[in-house]
């Protein structure tokens, strides 16, 4: 079937509850089946961190409610102790309700505020049409099974285009959302999600930024989008990758200039990423394969802790050039190159110019060698 891009919200800290001048919002919970007496966190995303509880209360005759000051709308999170998932919101200023279901924290429901509404509407789209997907993948798993074994190319072709239907659904609801809600803190979310897309279409995301209310345009991801459309360069096959310098684990500066070779991989990464270091191996394998032939490779770590960073170093014997701003992921290298999750590589010729992108396994080595070998 073919691949899905998700739309994936970044919480961002946005929120204040330090020496509030006024409370100007309310979290208004119903928590059906959820025993009196259990702790409710109201949490965000800390750059840092990562999230974090900022308030709590109890439950008690099956509601909470919870009372603070923000500063402007932020993507945060309800966390009932005890209970697997977290229910997304909008807060920001006004009554917001939430519906908790303990057996089934995907069905809760949020509202109350004309950004939650929307988000609400959003999310029962996505379902819906999430549940068709789904069903349409259970109902021909057979079909499509047997299709593959004898090798029936016209009984595939037909499943998967009847399954990409489904998929362009959800990939245009999405993807003209924002432009057709100016208002909606919603759109500001999905519009800086279209710099994850594996085409950057940056006029179009010029024109909506364009079209958004002015209050949207000024809270802070509407304006990580004006720096990213003011920074934007088009990191892809055929272009030069942009230059840059880091810290190294003894505290010099690199430069990728400097650590470039006959060919290069840029390798983002960190200790915590379970599948960058799964793949390690694989990697210290090919550079002491071919790095007499040529290959260099700079690591870039979206690590927080230099002591963790240096550790996985060591122990995965990764013996190239490394960097890090230990700034997770707001490390200024990753912003530069859009980087939204990882492992994420990018193989770099002699002269600086990308010749290909996210290669793992036997695809990146025989990449390698077709170059190296000749």
């Amino acid at each position: 079937m073919k691949k899905v891009f998700l739309i994936t919200t970044v919480a961002l800290g946005l929120i204040s509850f330090t020496n509030p001048i006024k409370p100007n919002f309310s979290v208004l919970g119903t928590a059906k089946g959820v025993q009196d007496g259990t702790m409710v966190y109201l949490e965000r995303q800390d750059d840092v961190k990562g999230i974090v509880a900022v308030d709590s209360a109890i439950v008690v005759k099956g509601a909470f409610a919870i009372k603070g000051s923000a500063t402007e709308p932020a993507v945060n999170f309800i966390q009932v102790k005890g209970i697997e998932g977290k229910i997304a919101f909008i807060l920001d200023e006004g009554t917001i309700n939430v519906t908790i279901y303990k057996d089934s924290i995907a069905k809760s429901t949020i509202g109350g505020t004309a950004d939650n509404e929307s988000l609400q509407k959003f999310n029962t789209f996505s379902q819906s049409v999430q549940q068709k997907m789904t069903d349409f993948q259970t109902a021909n798993m057979e079909k499509m099974q047997a299709a593959q074994a004898s090798q029936d190319n016209a009984t595939i072709q037909k499943l998967m285009d009847e399954f990409g239907v489904l998929q362009n659904e959800l990939i245009v609801y999405t993807s003209t959302y924002p432009e057709k809600n100016p208002n909606s803190f919603l759109s500001v979310l999905l519009l800086d999600n279209m710099f994850n897309q594996p085409e950057v279409d940056l006029q179009k995301i010029k024109t909506v930024y364009g079209s958004l209310a002015a209050k949207l345009q000024k809270t802070k991801p509407g304006m990580a989008i004006k720096a990213k459309i003011e920074n934007f360069k088009e990191i892809s096959v055929g272009n030069v990758a942009p230059d840059f310098s880091g810290p190294t684990p003894d505290g010099k500066t690199l430069s990728l200039k400097q650590a470039m070779g006959k060919l290069t991989i840029i390798d983002f990464w960190a200790s915590w990423c379970g599948p960058c270091r799964k793949e390690n191996p694989s990697v210290v394998a090919l550079y002491n394969e071919f790095h007499t032939k040529g290959l260099n490779i700079i690591g870039v770590s979206l690590d927080k802790d230099a002591a963790k960073w240096k550790e996985a170093i060591a122990k995965d014997g990764l013996t190239w050039s490394h960097v890090s701003n230990l700034q997770f992921w707001n490390d200024p290298i990753a912003v530069l190159y859009n980087i939204k999750s990882i492992p994420a590589t990018y193989i770099i010729d002699e002269k600086g110019v990308i010749i290909a992108t996210n290669l793992r396994g036997d695809e990146l080595r025989a990449k390698i060698a077709s170059i190296l070998n000749k």
